[in-house]
């Protein structure tokens, strides 16, 4: 009797200890939940990056510079409903960024343009990273959004300066002056004497 009694209340005993950890489970499942939804909230308020063009010079270079135009295009497609779609689109957004280095259009192939390309695809390769981990850092993926943003307006401020500064006329007889000075520099140095190279007092008079 005491054997069937004992059994029973560890009988007891197991089942308020299963109830427990289910409960217990639960719990944890509930708050992983709620931190995940909190984090995709976070992150979907902040996924709004500059898609089109702040300036004219920017505009131009989406119909003749094919890998700008992708990645402005891979930009404005925004995910939905889940974090894996933002891990995605993050993925996708970061190989369309390394290949801005392909194709720079020649009149901005200089070193100010590539620079920036750096930098920005610095700042998105490390937003592709934060987001893939396994406990998203999501206070620092919507700095990075910002972060990008400015790169981008950054990038496309330094094409316009070239650009413009490409169209600025030179003053008038600039050129026809550098064309001089070079021409005088020419003759100059076919007209000195390689012996006076050598020996500079060689034709100086001599002081009685």
């Amino acid at each position: 009797m005491k054997y069937k009694i004992s059994l029973f209340l560890l009988l007891i005993f197991v089942l308020q200890s299963c109830q427990n950890e289910d409960e217990k489970r639960r719990a944890e499942n509930e708050k992983e939940a709620k931190k995940n939804e909190k984090i995709f909230n976070n992150i979907n308020k902040a996924w709004v990056f500059i898609d089109e063009p702040i300036n004219e010079i920017a505009e131009q270079k989406v119909s003749s510079w094919n890998e700008w135009r992708e990645f402005l295009k891979e930009l404005g497609d925004k995910p939905r409903k889940t974090i894996g779609a933002f891990q995605k689109k993050s993925k996708a957004i970061s190989k369309k960024a390394m290949a801005l280095n392909n194709n720079i259009p020649s009149e901005l192939n200089q070193p100010a343009i590539k620079s920036r390309i750096s930098i920005l695809i610095t700042k998105v390769k490390m937003m592709d990273l934060f987001i893939h981990l396994s406990a998203i850092p999501d206070e620092k993926v919507t700095f990075l959004i910002g972060d990008i943003n400015k790169e981008i307006v950054s990038l496309e401020r330094q094409m316009d300066k070239i650009v413009e500064k490409a169209k600025i006329p030179k003053e008038e007889g600039e050129a026809d002056f550098l064309r001089m000075l070079d021409t005088t520099r020419a003759i100059q140095s076919t007209n000195i004497d390689p012996a006076l190279m050598h020996n500079p007092d060689k034709n100086l008079p001599k002081v009685e």
